[in-house]
């Protein structure tokens, strides 16, 4: 067994290994997650609807009810029939801050990393059969990188090839992050 202080280099640089590969598919691969988003044809009407009602930063759906008996109601069902149901994430008004967006996400990144190492920690022996550690760490950045986009087109309504698109994403890197630790694995 290995101590986490042990695994402070594969942490680091497999978090440091997915920023850029992440970086490098969103930037050189336009093909990949440009389709992923589409506009409005009345995108200043909707806009200024959403100025008009005050919309805040949040989630919101459309039609929303309060609950189960609300959906009972013969308007309530009409709502929904003519449409349109969606999901609408607001964000803060003001420019994108991509680099606050991409500190996120390598946090994120470094979260995925700390956490593959605290199951390979204890479960994997000092020096562990390559393919095992991989296995392990592997399966781990996968749970961290691919599972958590299932929920968005379960209960979000993101369509699921964007799903599937991010899910493909996130097998890289579990790869990466499995390669790196078994690279790096202490000796």
């Amino acid at each position: 067994m290995v101590s986490l202080a042990q695994l402070w280099l594969p942490i680091l640089l497999s978090a440091v290994f997915v920023f850029f590969a992440s970086s490098l598919i969103n930037m050189l691969l336009k093909f990949w997650h440009t389709p992923d988003y589409r506009s409005f044809t009345n995108e200043d009407e909707i806009a200024a609807a959403m100025r008009k009602g005050g919309v805040t930063p949040g989630a919101y759906v459309i039609p929303w009810c309060k609950g189960p008996e609300a959906m009972k109601d013969p308007a309530m069902q009409e709502k929904f029939k003519q449409g349109p149901v969606a999901c609408v994430n607001v964000r803060a008004n003001g420019s994108m801050n991509i680099g606050a967006f991409l500190g996120q996400w390598f946090v994120f990144c470094l979260l995925v990393s700390i956490a593959c190492a605290c199951l390979a920690a204890p479960v994997l022996p000092a020096h562990p059969e390559s393919h095992v550690a991989f296995h392990t760490i592997g399966l781990a950045a996968l749970l961290g990188y691919s599972f958590g986009e299932i929920p968005n087109a379960i209960w979000r309504g993101q369509p699921w090839m964007v799903t599937v698109k991010y899910f493909i994403d996130g097998v890289v890197y579990a790869l990466i992050t499995a390669a790196t630790f078994c690279w790096l694995w202490p000796a």
